[in-house]
């Protein structure tokens, strides 16, 4: 039986088309499902996908999605 692998929060970030900050933001105030191995955070992306699904993933332009724009003009 293979195991499914761990990811990082760039990988997890690439996979929703988001930036990695959005992704430590939700992992923190959104419960962004994430597994804390050593000094690092790790994901497992069946468990990201069913978050998305569940809902966890929305946000409201006035709060978390207008961080997001600031995020990608800084990145820029």
């Amino acid at each position: 039986m293979k195991t499914e692998p761990w990811v990082t929060a760039s990988e997890v970030a690439q996979h929703l088309g988001v930036v990695k900050e959005t992704v430590y933001r939700w992992r923190e105030r959104k419960s962004l499902p994430a597994h804390k191995i050593g000094r690092l955070w790790k994901f497992q992306l069946s468990e990201v996908d069913e978050w998305v699904r569940a809902g966890g993933a929305i946000e409201d332009l006035e709060g978390n999605a207008k961080e997001e724009l600031q995020e990608r003009k800084h990145d820029a």
